[in-house]
């Protein structure tokens, strides 16, 4: 069979020599025109302009209505006082943190609330108000009472006391819980008050009138029934609490109970 010939041969070199030879200059790729340019630029600045007018200038995006929610002893139209948000203003205008301000500082009962825009034409106000854990006698206003949050936080004077909520008495009548009360003072106190309370069994959070607060390491519990708790200071709260349950199941006509040492606690009286 005859071979390939010199002609083929030849042929396939040319054929492999421009397979492996430089590829083919790039494509040059076109400036755009000045013209295109221009119209670009316009278009751009016609799309920020619009968009500018809709949101500052334009009657479609104001704020129309305000609502609150969340309240219990508040009202929303408290509330929507407080806010002063400024209807008529364009929605994008309105300063969220500037309204939370606002009504912080006037409705010291409310702890939080969150300003949400409701576009086109709302603003909503969701608050969350402050729940006593204490209440203390107002000493400057007979027979009213100043509520405590969890916080220690003393934000709101009532002519009635609340319903459930414990009065916190401090009375420091010795000289070494006087001195305690100097050392720590008064705040710190009603804050280590607020940290027992917030540890205590619901059961026995339920049946608690006073929590007295003698010093900072005595602070005791009175009860539903005549019975008291010697709590001690408000360290350990978790395990006094446990501790304090189990006293109850094992003498359950027990009417003193001491869990300032967890480790050792005692029970007596019926």
């Amino acid at each position: 069979m005859a071979g390939p010939t010199t002609a083929d041969r030849g042929e396939r070199d040319e054929a492999e020599a421009s397979e492996s030879g430089p590829p083919p200059a790039p494509r040059r790729l076109r400036k755009p025109s000045v013209r295109a340019l221009v119209v670009t630029g316009v278009l751009l600045l016609l799309i920020v302009a619009g968009g500018s007018w809709l949101l500052y200038g334009s009657k479609w995006l104001r704020v129309e209505r305000v609502t609150a929610s969340g309240t219990d002893v508040l009202t929303p139209a408290q509330v929507r006082e407080a806010a002063a948000v400024p209807v008529g203003a364009p929605m994008v205008s309105v300063d969220t943190d500037a309204i939370k301000d606002r009504i912080r500082r006037k409705l010291p009962r409310i702890d939080s609330v969150d300003v949400v825009r409701s576009w086109p034409h709302g603003i909503g106000l969701k608050a969350t108000e402050r729940k006593p854990v204490l209440i203390v006698e107002d000493a400057r206003n007979t027979g009213k009472f100043v509520e405590v949050d969890h916080k220690g936080v003393r934000f709101a004077t009532v002519d009635k006391a609340p319903k459930g909520v414990p009065r916190l008495e401090l009375t420091p009548d010795r000289a070494g819980a006087a001195a305690s009360l100097r050392r720590f003072g008064e705040d710190r106190l009603v804050r280590e008050t607020v940290r027992v309370a917030r540890r205590l069994p619901s059961a026995v959070a339920r049946d608690t009138r006073t929590v007295k607060v003698r010093s900072y390491d005595d602070i005791s519990l009175e009860l539903t029934g005549g019975r008291v708790v010697v709590w001690g200071s408000a360290e350990k709260g978790e395990t006094k609490a446990r501790v304090l349950m189990t006293l109850m199941k094992a003498a359950p006509k027990a009417r003193h109970f001491d869990v300032s040492v967890p480790t050792a606690p005692a029970s007596s009286g019926s």
